[in-house]
């Protein structure tokens, strides 16, 4: 049964190209086209897609509002178009915050030449965000019902329990609906956290800095976009850029190391890349988190953690937007706990109070 599309641009020339190479694929139907906001909502209401493809800025009603009224009322999982710029990436996380799964960057010159590349591309992604569907409704409810224009009052920690090695480092990967969790996770932690936070999230280089920028905002943890050479400092969190890979060194406490995106790795960041260094590093004094996303990215890095001693966790399946990157830990005995994400935060205070 294929995959049934409402593509949503303000742009003719976008709608016809995007139309043309999803209904050139096997497993995917273009059933309905809409020039605004509003008329995507109607469109929704009246056509239920599976998938609905979506811009920002159109007239009547921006993309925002509808992704936020489509989301409250049907739960259908959007992809954004968004620039692939600074102020783009704000605008794309205000998108997922209203509830888009995932985003693409909208670019004329590489849709008119309706490459196959982009055309694979389009159709991964849509497949990807289709998948998402029986977990949106959760992860929405989740997030409109949380305060995020403050940060959160900092959870009180019931008594630690019993570790065998303490850790020394928190890392956290994700990819697909990674940024809300992320969100959601790290405003629950108080300012007093004992230890740094490695971040890695898929995401392109330029839009890491808005990220960061709008996790420090909303937290009450510090977070930055790492930068090669930092000094790793409690309560901070570091986001790995975009485009490059984030790697750790152990010496005077513990420092950031940022190189240049390896091309035998597919993700840049690779969560892979940056767990497997902090095995070498740290050995087992690391707490590594896994979080919403497709693939496996991270499960060889958590095998290397896991053979020093190192803890896993995973987020549970009922949580997750995309139970790819999660599972792939659980299938190989990798993950010691599987969490919900509204448990997480709780969960982590419980070992390491602030």
């Amino acid at each position: 049964m294929k995959i049934r599309v409402l593509v949503v641009d303000d742009s003719g020339f976008f709608r016809r190209r995007l139309c043309e190479m999803i209904n050139s694929t096997d497993d995917l139907e273009v059933i309905g086209t809409a020039a605004d906001g509003r008329e995507a909502i109607e469109k929704a209401r009246e056509l239920n897609p599976d998938v609905i493809t979506m811009d920002y800025e159109m007239p009547v009603m921006d993309g925002i509002t509808a992704v936020r009224e489509i989301t409250r009322a049907q739960g259908i999982p959007v992809l954004m178009f968004s620039s692939l710029t600074y102020e783009g990436a704000r605008v794309t996380l205000d998108a997922l915050e209203a509830g888009a799964i995932d985003y693409l960057p909208k670019n004329f010159e590489d849709i008119s030449r309706h490459t196959e590349e982009i055309k694979k591309t389009l159709h991964d992604r849509i497949v990807t965000v289709a998948r998402s569907r029986r977990g949106l409704r959760h992860s929405a409810r989740a997030l409109f019902d949380a305060p995020v224009a403050t940060p959160a009052a900092p959870i009180v920690a019931a008594p630690p329990r019993g570790i065998t090695r303490k850790p020394a480092l928190v890392i956290i990967g994700a990819s697909t609906g990674g940024p809300m969790a992320l969100q959601q996770l790290l405003v629950k932690l108080p300012a007093s956290f004992p230890l740094p936070i490695l971040l890695v999230q898929h995401m392109p280089a330029t839009f890491t800095r808005a990220f960061a920028e709008r996790l420090d905002r909303l937290c009450n943890i510090r977070v930055a976009e790492a930068m090669d050479g930092q000094q790793l400092q409690p309560g901070c969190a570091y986001l790995a850029p975009g485009g490059k890979q984030m790697l750790v060194d152990s010496r005077n406490q513990g420092m950031v190391r940022i190189v240049p995106g390896d091309e035998r790795l597919h993700y840049k960041p690779s969560v892979d890349a940056t767990f497997g260094s902090a095995a070498n590093e740290f050995g087992g004094r690391v707490l590594a988190m896994v979080l919403t996303g497709m693939g496996s990215d991270g499960r060889e890095g958590a095998r290397m953690l896991r053979s020093q001693g190192a803890r896993i966790w995973v987020q549970d399946e009922a949580s997750c937007v995309i139970y790819g990157m999660p599972a792939a830990i659980s299938k190989a005995g990798l993950a010691d706990e599987e969490l919900s994400l509204d448990r997480l935060a709780q969960r982590l205070l419980e070992e390491l109070p602030g």
